[in-house]
């Protein structure tokens, strides 16, 4: 027909012309000569082949041939295009090939097992964890209940449970082939044929290890950061947009001092003091903002915590793309600030300190020859004559200009003390009527003595100086009426404690308490009380040194101050010796002080060594009118020339400490080093402990502090000669 004859390109005349069909292809060809050689013969067919037209895509074609009955050698050809089946049919093997790859490499396990057990299908996932090939699992002849750890006993070979019905989902152990344990989840439907009675499974594995192993790593993850954020050493706290406190940990907790009741959904800006509220407020606006901040922010809680803490503030992002919230972070500043302000304190008190040790040097120079030459000049005016009585006077205003320097070496920590052991409960009893007379009638005064008082070894004469200025600032405070307390008792300090700015350490303290009912003292310049020069009084009511004083001489002595006030309610001095024990020491308590040699003449060469003019000429003339030769020097150079020059004949060596060129321990080391033997006496208006320090390890060397008078010279020579 017609449409044969289009397939063809022309009207079919010959067999042979059908065999163009097969174009180049001489399989084709030869399949199709097959095909009309069986028609010919009576045997019927068909074949497919693909025709390639020039330019065109491929074409299949089904040829069909069968005789004709009737007319034997005639053959009835049938052409057709299926060229659309054979697309259709490729895709289709396309998709069935993804999808067994699909299946064979699925992340979960896919099996069938017939009513025996035995697999019938399995992927190649489940095969790889069961550790046997897909194809040895099922053309082997495996069975699913040898794969169990634990079968169940009575159940179908097919089944997981003793029921054998549809599990959704039910957890097992199963064993691979080479004896590895792992946690599956199965999810099993059994379908059963009703026509042939057969039974098989359709099920789907999920290996449960991988989930179990990120759940246990999750868990100890968020165990782990439970435990940083419950331990951390610094305050840690949640909150969302609003500020209001989700999570916290206990360090948090801790500095707040308040229960986890009052803080859940607490908004935090009212933990905070009132005038940082709004700095806060801006920090916080500015991280929800998206800024990010690396300083911290330095803010105080509020009472009662009072804490001053460094503040960071970060923002994280809400789940689910939820509002953000505030991850905040407190560190306590607080024993770094008191550290500052003592460090501060300290740096000031020690700058203000070797000022007025340098100032009371100089003076000490001034005191000494002021008192020495009226020394010189009572002993040719005796209390008949006229000037007596003037040059008392002088004397006595530079005993009462030296008992100022005295106090501004007390501040200075470089007075020379004289300790001894001794009961608090003495000193205050000698001290009672003294102290009467200071704070007049119209005032009382209450001793209450504790018992047994620890013993305290201190310089009594500093410790009555600082009574007495306590009293004396008491008695202003008060002004015509009230009471003054002095209390004392033992007192086991079990915990560092804060005195004053300084930390003062456990361990056993006489407490001496001083008490007044006055107007107290203001809160504003209760950090200053202690500066040196610093007074509330009038002008020339008083020096500002009185509690400097204090300060200094009871730190000096190892003790420590604390002081309790608050406007209206009076004003405590609580005084902390430690405690000495005399046992240990082998020392006595204080007994009454030496009145030395009434005869203060002596024999002997004296090598006097000051650079102060007034200092040197008065020495030299005081121990001249002794009976001693005097050598006079300068300064440490010329002190070695008339050394050199008397040859032997200097029996003692009285030198300042403090001298131009040449120091006094540097020529006490160089004396020594020719006349190892030579008998030595310093003179200083510093403190022996410093003077001490740069003598090294020289021994057996007297110290006499400035001013002194001319007996107290005379007597130490003569005590020193005397060996």
């Amino acid at each position: 027909n017609a449409a044969a004859a289009a397939v063809i390109g022309h009207p079919p005349a010959a067999r042979g012309d059908l065999e163009t069909l097969a174009g180049e292809d001489a399989g084709a060809s030869a399949r199709l000569s097959r095909l009309a050689d069986g028609a010919v013969a009576g045997a019927g067919g068909a074949i497919e082949i693909a025709r390639r037209p020039e330019g065109r895509p491929t074409e299949w074609w089904r040829v069909a041939a069968r005789p004709v009955d009737g007319r034997p050698g005639t053959v009835h050809w049938r052409l057709e295009d299926v060229t659309g089946r054979h697309e259709m049919e490729a895709v289709l093997r396309e998709e069935q090939g993804k999808l067994v790859d699909f299946m064979d490499h699925a992340p979960v396990g896919f099996y069938s097992v017939d009513e025996e057990g035995r697999f019938v299908f399995a992927n190649a996932t489940l095969a790889d964890w069961l550790g046997v090939e897909a194809r040895a699992l099922v053309d082997g002849g495996r069975r699913l209940h040898a794969f169990l750890a634990e079968p169940p006993e009575g159940a179908p070979a097919y089944a997981l449970t003793d029921d054998g019905a549809d599990l959704p989902d039910v957890e097992v152990t199963m064993v691979s082939a080479d004896g590895r344990h792992f946690q599956a989840s199965v999810a099993q439907t059994v379908v059963a044929d009703e026509g042939s009675g057969r039974i098989w499974t359709r099920s789907v594995v999920r290996d449960l290890t991988p989930e179990r192993r990120m759940r246990e790593a999750l868990q100890a993850s968020e165990a782990r950061f439970q435990r940083f954020f419950d331990d951390a050493p610094i305050g840690l706290a949640l909150a969302d947009r609003e500020g209001r406190l989700g999570e916290w940990n206990q360090a948090f907790q801790k500095l707040l001092a308040l229960p986890a009741g009052d803080l859940r959904g607490r908004p935090v800006i009212d933990l905070l003091a009132e005038p940082d509220r709004d700095a806060f407020a801006q920090r916080v606006a500015r991280v929800l903002d998206g800024e990010i901040i690396e300083g911290p922010l330095e803010l105080h809680l509020r009472a009662p915590a009072g804490a001053s803490v460094a503040l960071f503030a970060k923002r994280f992002e809400g789940a689910g793309g939820g509002d953000p919230g505030l991850i905040l972070q407190f560190i306590d500043q607080t024993e770094r600030r008191n550290l500052e302000a003592q460090f501060a304190q300290s740096q000031k008190m020690q700058a203000v300190g070797q000022l007025a040790g340098g100032i009371a040097h100089d003076f000490n120079n001034l005191l000494t020859a002021m008192i020495g030459f009226c020394d010189l000049l009572l002993l040719r005016h005796k209390p008949g004559d006229p000037s007596f009585a003037d040059i008392m006077q002088i004397k006595q205003n530079a005993n009462r200009a030296a008992n100022l320097v005295r106090q501004l070496l007390a501040f200075s920590r470089q007075q020379t003390l004289q300790p001894r052991v001794l009961s608090v409960t003495d000193v205050l009893a000698e001290l009672s009527n003294l102290l009467r007379r200071l704070i007049g009638e119209s005032l009382t005064l209450e001793m209450v003595h504790g018992r047994d008082l620890f013993p305290v070894k201190v310089d009594q004469g500093q410790l009555e100086q600082v009574i007495i200025n306590l009293a004396v600032n008491a008695r202003d405070a008060m002004g015509g009426a009230g009471t003054l307390a002095i209390t004392t008792r033992n007192e086991t300090v079990d915990r560092p404690r804060r005195a004053a700015g300084d930390e003062m350490p456990p361990g056993d303290y006489a407490a001496i308490e001083v008490a007044d009912s006055g107007h107290g003292i203001p809160t504003e310049i209760m950090d200053r009380i202690f500066d040196p020069f610093f007074s509330t009084k009038e002008v020339g009511q008083g020096t500002g040194l009185g509690l400097s004083t204090v300060y200094g001489i009871i730190r000096q002595t190892g003790g420590y101050v604390a002081v309790d006030s608050a406007p209206g309610q009076g004003a405590k001095f609580t005084i902390f010796l430690p405690r000495h024990d005399p046992e240990s020491t082998g020392e006595a308590s204080a007994e009454a002080a030496d009145q030395g040699p009434r005869d203060l003449t002596g024999a002997g060469c004296i090598l006097l060594v000051e650079d102060e003019d007034p200092v040197r000429v008065f020495s030299a003339r005081a121990l001249r009118n002794k009976g001693y030769e005097v050598l006079e020097a300068k300064s440490g150079d010329h002190a070695l020339e008339l050394l050199a020059e008397a040859e032997g004949r200097v029996d003692l060596l009285v030198t300042d400490v403090v001298m131009p060129n040449m120091d006094g321990p540097t020529l006490i080391r160089r004396v020594r080093e020719r006349l190892p033997e030579m008998k030595v006496i310093c003179i200083s208006g510093y403190a022996e402990d410093k003077f001490r320090q740069s003598l090294g390890d020289q021994e057996n060397v007297r110290f006499l502090a400035k001013p002194f008078s001319l007996k107290q010279l005379a007597a130490t020579v003569k005590e020193t000669l005397r060996g």
